[in-house]
């Protein structure tokens, strides 16, 4: 079976009829939104996306569905500010639509899944910091006569996942702080990902989602219980190799098909992956980067770094993540028999390599406008309350008194790109 084949069969496992992917398959969204209802709230950003609209407002005129408002409403910008989150809330406030239909990457889909809370919730609290953690959606819903809107989410950028997962991402841009709602209750009632779409994405926006899609495959298995672990690495190996094997055929032709739909696959198996376990240290730091970094970016720099750090605990999938980089010649030693903290930075070395090649940055200090300040924002960061899960979801897990001694080591390192200066723990 091809890796291809691979990443559909575990997909459909995972998400069944309630998800369609391929491509050109846009067609097909009116049949399932007129299952709710008349209206439909459609929002999506830019004009580049309108390969993906045009389709979309076809699809619902053949099936007699009315735009609400009578007109496409603007995404959100990068990283899902708080701001777009309450403008997308009053939409839905203003038109009370019968579904929605989200157009977008990560930004906009997280930013359009905080805005239903906000907008069917807003009786049980108008602030939207109310649902920040884990299960307070839920909780509210308890609480309320009212329901979320269904939602159809169409991805347009092999990244996040966020049309499949139970994250919304949202950031306050003073504080340049992320903070993130995690619950059942958010996923899209139907997903879409046409994955011809995504080769209207420029090639930063490509890397960071590849990235993006490696992260959470990497943190999850680095973390994965027993229960679950075979599992984990069928899903995490199969979309690792995906993405080593076919992002750099995209660096010279944006629009080879067959690499997209690779990436879409590989990245949709990211998605896949956080909702069997959770992510921790690269996506944790990568919250305290928003001003200076995408999200994909962040973490696949911080995963380098993290993959030292843990080393000793994750012996068995460094082993799987390595043979994957020598096979694509990113590894030129041999890891069997290396033990550890050195079979720890064999594989960061692979991923290094890897991360060169495409001309992706594998330090902090490459960013444009890091400081030490990020440094001194993600260690404070790492303390809060509300990003717990981050510090326990580690294979070795911390809590908030050992965050300056373990994590300032692993942030130092990713600034100098020094693997030496990262601290195990004894």
């Amino acid at each position: 079976m091809s890796l291809k084949d691979k990443a559909r069969k575990l997909l459909s496992e995972f998400r069944g009829d309630d998800y369609a992917l391929g491509i050109g398959i846009l067609n097909e969204i009116g049949d399932y939104a007129e299952d709710y209802g008349k209206s439909v709230l459609l929002i999506s950003n830019d004009t580049y996306l309108d390969s993906a609209v045009r389709p979309i407002k076809k699809s619902l005129k053949q099936n007699k569905l009315k735009l609400a408002g009578n007109r496409v409403f603007r995404g959100a910008d990068p990283n899902a500010p708080r701001e777009d989150v309450y403008r997308l809330a009053g939409y839905i406030h203003t038109f009370e639509p019968d579904s929605i239909i989200v157009v977008g990457g990560g930004s906009t889909i997280d930013a359009l899944k905080a805005a239903n809370i906000l907008a069917s919730l807003g009786h049980y609290s108008p602030e939207i910091d109310t649902y920040f953690g884990t299960g307070m959606v839920t909780e509210a819903l308890k609480h309320s006569k009212n329901h979320l809107i269904p939602t159809i989410a169409v991805q347009t950028a092999s990244s996040s996942g966020a049309h499949l997962t139970k994250y919304s991402n949202v950031t306050d841009l003073i504080s340049g702080q992320k903070k993130l709602i995690v619950d059942q209750a958010i996923i899209p009632d139907q997903s879409f990902f046409d994955y011809q779409i995504s080769e209207t994405m420029p090639l930063k926006v490509t890397l960071d989602g590849a990235f993006d899609g490696m992260a959470h495959c990497l943190e999850v298995f680095y973390g994965i219980d027993p229960e679950n672990y075979d599992l984990e690495k069928e899903i995490a190996s199969t979309a690792v190799e995906l993405i080593v094997e076919n992002t750099p055929k995209l660096i010279n032709d944006l629009k080879d098909t067959k690499a997209r739909e690779a990436l879409g696959l590989a990245t949709d198996l990211g998605a896949y992956s956080i909702m069997v376990g959770g992510t921790n240290g690269g996506h944790l730091t990568s919250f305290s980067l928003v001003d200076v970094s995408s999200h994909g970016r962040a973490c696949g720099i911080m995963n380098i770094y993290y993959t030292v750090f843990f080393a000793p605990a994750i012996e068995d999938q460094l082993q799987v993540i390595g043979d994957i980089f020598a096979r694509n010649a990113y590894l030129e030693e041999k890891i069997d028999g290396l033990e550890g903290r050195e079979l720890g930075e064999a594989v960061a070395r692979g991923m290094i390599n890897f991360a060169r090649e495409i001309n992706f940055p594998t330090k902090l200090s490459e960013l444009d406008g890091f400081t030490d300040r990020h440094i001194e924002r993600a260690l404070k960061a790492a303390k809060d309350p509300q990003l717990e899960m981050k510090l326990k979801n580690m294979p070795i897990p911390l809590d908030a008194s050992m965050v300056d001694e373990y994590m300032a080591p692993i942030l130092e390192a990713a600034k100098t790109g020094d693997l030496s200066l990262i601290k195990n723990m004894e």
